[in-house]
This record gives structure tokens, sequence and C-alpha cells, in this order.
């Protein structure tokens, strides 16, 4: 199955991108033809510094590599490095109604949390589709709050297959990450760069666990019973534990008799153990930097010469050849 999965580099990875998008992102190579892009030009609708974003794109590169991205099996690249996705997002645009755009979800919300209101974040979708389709990508994880974008995907594949009376593209089909728990941030809300509440996976350690002691808990007194269920860190914990490992903590949550300061430096440990395996070789990477960028344009040529029989049969559809 060939599938497309990206990320925008706008901060640096933590808990929530790992468990919510880059560890599902990962498995998928196993089993599929994946194309997983860095999507500079989407971050430019929140990012204007860019040495900024060179430096996030660099390291959101760095963070999967170490992770176990593997370049044999996934096609990794930067979305910049692809020129055909924005010529294609041109001929979407030709066929997008502007209603389509006008009732996407993630432009209201994000204009009303304050972002510019711009172009660029206003056909944001058309982008997203241009993506996808000029992979001719058969399924797309998303979450919710993406959903409706592949959607519009969708839609303006078949708007444009049927303007032209052939199929030029095929419509994908969404893998929808319903099940992916959401991981709770310092203060209990969802973990987001926007909340500022995250834990970064490849932060200062001794920082790390420092922020991992601020987790919010309830005020329950160390001796006495608590809920495992209702805790946010034990939802944090329950993402790195075993089963076994899982039980015999809430175990003693119920039990009484530790604090939460325990649970803390239980979950910091499981944090540590699971992430310095990979932090020794994002190590070793980012002493290499040539071999990153090589992994990149190697994957950008893999992109492109899946993207160029797609265009090809896009623009001759339309005239341009």
């Amino acid at each position: 199955m060939r599938v497309l999965t990206g990320i925008q580099p706008s901060g640096k990875l933590h808990l929530g991108n790992y468990f919510g998008a880059m560890k599902p992102s990962l498995a998928l190579q196993e089993e599929n033809e994946v194309f997983l892009f860095i999507a500079n030009y989407h971050a430019q609708t929140t990012i204007r510094d860019g040495a900024l974003l060179r430096d996030y794109t660099h390291n959101v590169a760095l963070d999967f590599l170490a992770c176990g991205l593997d370049p044999q099996k996934t096609a990794f690249y930067r979305q910049s490095d692809v020129p055909e996705v924005h010529e294609l997002a041109w001929l979407l645009s030709v066929v997008c109604p502007m209603g389509l755009l006008e009732r996407a979800h993630s432009y209201k919300d994000k204009t009303a949390r304050g972002v510019d209101a711009n172009h660029a974040l206003f056909a944001y979708p058309v982008l997203m589709a241009a993506d996808i389709l000029c992979v001719n990508a058969e399924q797309v994880p998303v979450g919710k709050d993406q959903k409706q974008h592949l959607e519009i995907a969708r839609d303006l594949a078949g708007k444009f297959n049927r303007q032209v009376g052939e199929e030029v593209f095929k419509l994908p089909d969404p893998i929808i990450r319903d099940s992916v728990a959401i991981v709770p941030g310092v203060d209990g809300q969802k973990m987001s760069k926007s909340y500022g509440n995250t834990i970064e996976i490849f932060g200062n350690p001794k920082k790390t666990r420092k922020t991992i002691m601020k987790v919010v808990t309830d005020s329950a007194a160390l001796e006495d019973s608590k809920d495992p269920d209702t805790c946010n860190v034990f939802a944090l914990y329950k993402l790195f534990a075993d089963e076994a490992e899982q039980a015999a903590l809430a175990e003693r949550y119920r039990a009484g008799g530790m604090g939460y300061g325990e649970a803390k430096k239980a979950l910091a440990d499981k944090f540590e153990a699971h992430f310095e395996p990979y932090r020794a070789k994002r190590a070793a990477l980012e002493a290499d930097p040539d071999f990153v960028n090589d992994v990149l344009r190697e994957g950008a040529a893999k992109a492109r010469k899946a993207m160029q029989p797609v265009l090809t049969a896009a623009r001759a559809a339309v005239g341009l050849e």
C-alpha cells in the first residue's frame, strides 16, 4: 500500500508528536511503501524566521532518523525539495471552489487563535491535497483535526478527474488515528507546543526530568488512596510501561502510602530508558550532517520519480503538454 504522511517542523518534537504521529508513522514502513515529508512550506504559515525554520527542519530529520526511520524503506524528504507539488497545487487551485476552503475548520480555528489570516493559511488544504495526490497515495494517516483536509483532497481529486474526463488521481483513503491516546501535557491539557506544556523527546536530560516532576496532579496526601485512571502522571507512564508494570503501579496508587513524587520519578526513569538509545544515535547523526542531507536528497529523488508521471498526466489532461 502506498502511504503518505508528513510532519510540520514547527518546533522541537515532544511526547505528543512521538506517540501521536512519529511512532505510528515509523510502524507503517514495515509493510507499506511510505512517503514521509517534512512540511516546511506548511510551517511557513506560522514561522517567518528563516534560520529558525531551517534549524527546526534539520532537527525533525535528526529525530526521525534517530528513532528508527529507515531510508531504504521510506522516501524521507523536505517538502521544499519537490517542486512538482507546487505546480500541482496550482492545477488543483483552478478547480477548487472558494466555498470548499471557506468551510475548512483549521483556518477558522487558527485565525481565532490569532494566526495571521493570509492566503497561505487559507489555501493550506490545497497544498496538502497536492502533497497527497502528487504521489498518488492510497492511504493517509490523519487525526480527527486533519480528517477534513483529506476529504478536501478527495473532493479536489474527484472534481479534477470529472473535469478532464479521466482518472488522473486516485482517491486516497484515511487511516484514522482515533486509537492513539491523547498525551497529556504537564498542565493536564493535551500536549501541544501552542500550550507550552510539552516534554521534549530530546531535550536536556536534567531539564526534562525537572519538567516531568512538574506534571500537575491532584492534592491527595501521601497516605491517601489515589486513582490512577484520572492521573496525568499515570497516563504518561502507561505510554512506556508494559501491562504488568502498569498493574503494579496502579496497585500502589490505590493502596496509598505513595506520593506523586515517587510516581513522577518512575515516569522519568521510564522516559530516560526509552529514549537513551535513540539519544545516542541522534548524537552520532548530528556529528554527520552530510549523511542527513544525503538521506533527504535521496528521498526527494525517490519522491520526484513517483511524482513525475502523475504531474505529466495532469499537465496533459489540462492542455499544458
